[in-house]
């Protein structure tokens, strides 16, 4: 008996119901990752805080209230690169020591300049710095040998009354010291409680 071809519309079928098994035998396709949760931008750390410059010490200024009076310890250094020494490490009237009226003054000061003599004297402002020293303006307001100076190593101690209110300079003595900077400012204050030290800028 001879066999019959199927029909070309049974081929059809068949070949869609394997298509169809085929593709169900497949596995599934992987659900996509679910994405991440929400997180907001991390901000960059803020700089700290830049360090708050060093504070003038005023070791060298002790104030007595009690007793209406001050100390003062002032040292001559020489200032490598600067045209004068300095005095506590200021010149040029960087430093003022501001003194109420009628206080007592006391000043330990000392030379440590190998290099010239120095000396100490207060003198009233005027328009100028002098170009040397003079009587002091109020008495006893000096160093010895206030135009020849003191060499290093020399130390001198003072007691003085701030009896007369008024602008001072604190200066050395010895001719174009102060005129090239070596002098501190005082002010004796009628207004003032007690004794301070304001410092500038430094140079």
């Amino acid at each position: 008996m001879t066999p019959t071809r199927p029909s070309t519309h049974s081929r059809l079928a068949c070949a869609g119901f394997l298509t169809l098994l085929a593709c169900s035998s497949q596995a599934p396709a992987a659900s996509p990752a679910p994405a991440p949760p929400y997180s907001a931008p991390t901000q960059a750390a803020a700089p700290a805080a830049a360090a708050s410059p060093s504070v003038d010490s005023t070791d060298w200024l002790a104030v007595d209230s009690a007793g209406h009076s001050v100390t003062l310890d002032l040292e001559v250094t020489p200032a490598q690169g600067a045209p004068s020494a300095r005095i506590n490490g200021y010149r040029s009237g960087e430093a003022r020591i501001v003194v109420p009226l009628g206080w007592t003054v006391k000043w330990n000061w000392r030379s440590t300049d190998s290099t010239t003599p120095h000396s100490l004297v207060v003198m009233v402002q005027r328009e100028k710095i002098p170009l040397e020293g003079g009587r002091a303006s109020l008495a006893n307001a000096m160093t010895r040998m206030v135009t020849e100076g003191l060499p290093a190593g020399q130390t001198d101690q003072t007691t003085f009354s701030a009896d007369e209110a008024g602008w001072y300079w604190m200066l050395c003595g010895v001719p174009s010291h102060a005129l090239n900077g070596e002098w501190l400012e005082l002010r004796v204050d009628p207004t003032a409680t007690t004794a301070s030290l304001q410092v500038k800028k430094r140079s």
